[in-house]
């Protein structure tokens, strides 16, 4: 090939040759051929391995969990608390005034489009499936698997089923959904849009290692990133996909009389990917975003339904009781190394897995956040990814799961002996979102419309992920064209449903659930880089740090 100047461009000051690494013509015109084949081929063969073996690769992928929890579980601990410290640091100094562009730029998108499309893109189904489930669990306290349901009320004394131990119940779940987690969203983020848009390099994975490697991220090194980045978005996706269908399927059985099994829920992944692909074709600025506003009215709706139609002031009392345990006791929280069989067992089996979660996703989701976060400072770039969805889940959950706390402290025959703590602990989560519905509505026509919007919002929140994978790991693999090949991204819309039917067909979901969290070991590595050469950048650049009069102007405005 002839050698061309990259259209990228690098770091200031400099000027990138090398050989032309985007096919000029042919099928994968605009594409990187390489990895765009090479990550094709991996999935291909997880599937036709997880598919066809399916007892073996859940041995083998829960050995390699286990063996990463049971050694990597400080690791990864410290880990989170050092994002969070790193996002402090970015709002709080004068690092925060750097845009993310050049000094003149502004914001693509409205306050209320970005909030909402950072909500769906970030969350998903994941809180309609857990935000009952997950804190009735930590409410019951019979171990029945093992360990105990939640050592943190163990600790603090609150072992029987009743208001303290709900408390805790609420504060162990907004750990899990909180700050935490969303630190390291915005520390993938901010860095893969800092060099994206400040330092003019593609917006990849890959870029984020400039500082250390210099231009040999566009060679095997930045390769293999970035294939790192477009596996952990096909497996994510597939594995919440496999998941939000078995509790839409529960849905649609209540609405209109259907079997919930494998069938349906493969009609229902089918849908599902053809409404993404469309979505993902119409681009960032229709479909993601309307579909994003959208989520957003019409889970304010249901939200509503629980809130006014629940015990209203019960639910704001335990609001504000269990939101102001968790300010107190986040970072305690996060910090914790229990040294008891028990109790680590039930941290790896949660904590644990949940941080791996939110790493394995935070490729994806971090440069979704980047590709809709151009023109805006640093310090409002954390405060908004770290805050504004944090505080919606924190009032989701405490509404939803509150709602499901008060129904079993008030069961008929006694504080945790009703329908919900019976299906949490025969693991059947994703009946337990309607049976609180019911519990709220009835099973009449109130209770028929509850149960839609309900379906709804697991669908939409479910195809704002998808479009924005599908998106994301296009643009991984066209160097950081935002507007990448549409055929690529129907190609890759079609392989992400087809990850996830031909799993569900063959039970290999949870082998790829767990493949998934294990590959956020190698993951964690590479987001620990991306934020040392962020930092190592700003402060390197004494230019980015200056308070000129427009940056100030604007970050006040």
């Amino acid at each position: 090939m002839s050698r061309v100047k990259e259209q990228f461009g690098g770091a200031p000051g400099t000027t990138v040759f090398k050989e032309e690494l985007l096919a000029q013509s042919g099928l994968f015109k605009g594409m990187h051929k390489g990895m765009t084949i090479v990550s094709a081929v991996l999935v291909l063969a997880f599937v036709l391995f997880s598919g066809f073996n399916t007892e073996l690769a859940g041995k083998l992928f829960g050995a390699t969990r286990s063996w990463i929890e049971g050694i990597f579980g400080w690791y990864y601990l410290v880990a989170m608390v050092f994002f969070i410290a790193v996002c402090f640091t970015l709002v709080f100094t004068r690092f925060g005034s750097v845009r993310l562009g050049d000094d003149n730029s502004r914001p693509d998108f409205s306050n209320f489009a970005w909030f909402s499309m950072l909500f769906s893109a970030g969350i998903g189904i994941g809180i309609l499936f857990f935000g009952v489930a997950e804190p009735i669990f930590y409410l019951d306290n019979s171990g029945a698997f093992g360990y105990p349901n939640n050592p943190y009320a163990d600790m603090a004394g609150a072992t029987a089923v009743g208001h303290e131990r709900a408390v805790d119940a609420l504060r162990v779940t907004y750990f899990h959904w909180g700050f935490h987690g969303w630190a390291v969203y915005a520390i993938v983020g901010l860095s893969l849009a800092y060099f994206a848009y400040r330092k003019k390099l593609p917006l990849a994975l890959r870029s984020a290692l400039h500082p250390f490697i210099g231009d040999r991220i566009y060679g095997p090194i930045g390769h293999i990133v970035d294939m790192f980045g477009v596996l952990g978005c096909v497996f994510g996706i597939a594995t919440s996909l496999g998941l939000g269908v078995s509790q839409m399927a529960v849905g649609m059985e209540r609405l209109i009389g259907v079997d919930p099994g494998t069938t349906t829920q493969l009609v229902l992944i089918a849908l599902i990917s053809v409404v993404s692909i469309l979505s993902a074709l119409s681009g960032v600025g229709r479909g993601i975003k309307i579909l994003s506003e959208w989520n957003i009215i019409i889970s304010a709706l249901v939200v509503a339904f629980f809130l006014f139609g629940g015990p209203t002031a019960w639910l704001v009392s335990m609001f504000g009781e269990s939101f102001g345990s968790y300010l107190i006791n986040f970072l305690p929280m996060g910090l914790w190394f229990p040294e008891e069989e028990g109790p680590a067992a039930w941290q790896n089996g949660w904590t644990v897995f949940y941080w791996g979660w939110w790493l394995a996703w935070a490729p994806f989701v971090g440069l979704f956040i980047a590709r809709i976060s151009r023109g805006r400072t640093l310090r409002e770039f954390v405060i908004g990814v770290l805050c504004v969805p944090t505080f919606i889940i924190f009032i989701w959950l405490g509404i939803f799961g509150g709602s499901a706390l008060y129904q079993e402290l008030n069961a008929a025959g006694g504080a945790g002996t009703g329908e919900l703590v019976k299906l949490v602990t025969e693991w059947n989560l994703p009946a337990a979102l309607f049976t609180a519905a019911d519990g709220i509505a009835g099973s009449g026509v109130m209770g028929w419309i509850l149960s839609a919007m309900l379906v709804f919002l697991l669908l939409s929140w479910f195809v704002t992920s998808s479009d924005s994978g599908t998106l994301v790991l296009t643009t991984i693999l066209s160097l950081g064209n935002e507007e990448p090949p549409k055929i690529f991204r129907i190609f890759w819309g079609v392989v992400i449903g087809f990850v996830a039917a031909v799993l569900l067909v063959a039970g290999g979901l949870s082998a790829l659930q767990t493949a998934n969290i294990a590959a956020a070991l190698p993951l964690s590595v590479v987001i620990l880089l991306m934020t040392l050469g962020v930092l190592k950048s700003l402060i390197m650049d004494s230019s980015e740090v200056s308070e000129t009069p427009s940056s100030v102007q604007a970050d006040n405005a």
